[in-house]
């Protein structure tokens, strides 16, 4: 099953589509930092060319290393992959059992990965009416019917919700208590200092928590990401990775990124001032309704006028690409999802909108 159309970041089809360059279309459907690739990762990347000649390092010793420090968790506890996808696609091959829980909305490659191994798939979904809340008792109640795997999004993807470290332990501490895998996907959390849960998961042998690189560091075109777990499981899952999966490159942009506090910083200030401001002017519409987000992105209802299908195709007239969400389990079209982008684009955004505004078209 083809998931080519399921989520952002589809910039090049797009501009195929329009008849223009990938440059000419403001990418608001893919959350990536929108400071761009850092200059001690580019310097690291043109340092590694020469290395190219050589097969990559198939066990990412030097960026596991790196990891460990970063994490303060000695390096057998990490899984180095192709992006944090790679991952959730060799997962279902490692998993014992056949019926996965999934807390929706969430990201769509989840169930098209069980899938392509037959699991059999629910949905525990939460509500836009009750801002996404995750009551641990009621997902107590649903794993008792006995679920294999649980997936969970922190922050969740598309509505930017942060579940506290308390919870996710609860959560944790549910799954272990009624057998169940915990898939804890991060691959949000860099924009969110301090919320990780990979200590706790880490130290248990019933989960796993996936990292992604690429989000917050700009790199999707590299691809890298990483397990956190249990070195049992750790080597479990390395058992059904692919040899020489993660290149040369990607992996020295890795080490380098993760030694890059100036850009953590900047990237973290500069993306809660944009997200904030952009907050205020989205609110400022009366159709709009827009969720509380700790990520790079935004999920927003709109309550009249037309839907969010509509809305993208009136704004790639204007060569904007948003996220519409209406294949999302749990949404419906009247919900679309933006990244957080430089200054100038988020007004090019709100101004659009105020056009649209205007003309009745929104």
């Amino acid at each position: 099953m083809s998931s080519n159309n399921e989520h952002g970041g589809n910039i090049f089809a797009v501009s195929r589509q329009l008849g223009l360059s990938p440059g000419e279309t403001i990418d608001f459907s893919a959350s990536i930092n929108p400071l761009g690739l850092s200059a001690v990762v580019r310097e690291a990347i043109i340092s590694a060319l020469d290395s190219l000649i050589h097969y990559p390092d198939t066990s990412c010793e030097e960026l596991k290393r790196a990891l460990a420090d970063d994490h303060a968790l000695p390096a057998e506890h990490f899984l180095v992959a192709n992006g944090s996808t790679e991952l959730i696609y060799n997962l279902p091959a490692m998993l014992a059992g056949r019926r996965a829980l999934i807390v929706s909305p969430s990201f769509s490659e989840y169930a098209y990965a069980l899938e392509q191994h037959n699991w059999e798939i629910s949905h525990f979904i939460l509500s836009p009416k009750d801002s996404f809340r995750l009551d641990p008792e009621k997902l107590r109640d649903v794993l008792g019917n006995g679920y294999d795997a649980l997936y969970l999004c922190n922050p969740a993807n598309p509505s930017g919700i942060v579940f506290p470290r308390h919870l996710i332990e609860q959560v944790c501490d549910i799954c272990r208590d009624s057998g169940t895998f915990l898939v804890l996907d991060e691959a949000f959390i860099d924009f969110c200092p301090g919320a990780t849960a990979a200590p706790t998961i880490a130290a248990c042998s019933n989960g796993l928590v996936l990292r992604s690189m690429t989000k917050f560091f700009a790199i999707p075109g590299l691809r890298l990401g990483y397990a956190v777990a249990s070195p049992d499981v750790i080597e479990k899952l390395g058992r059904v990775s692919s040899p020489w999966s993660v290149n040369t490159l990607a992996q020295a942009a890795g080490v380098a990124a993760l030694g890059d506090h100036k850009y953590q910083s900047m990237s973290l200030e500069y993306l809660n001032s944009q997200r904030s401001w952009l907050t205020e002017q989205l609110s400022r519409f009366r159709q709009l309704t827009v969720y509380p987000s700790s990520a790079n992105f935004l999920l927003v209802e709109i309550s009249s006028g037309c839907t969010s299908t509509e809305l993208q195709g009136l704004l790639l007239k204007e060569h904007i690409l948003i996220r519409d969400c209406s294949s999302f389990v749990g949404l419906s079209d009247r919900f679309f999802r933006i990244a957080i982008r430089t200054a100038e684009e988020n007004r090019r955004l709100v101004e659009c909108l105020t056009i649209l505004t205007n003309e009745n078209s929104l």
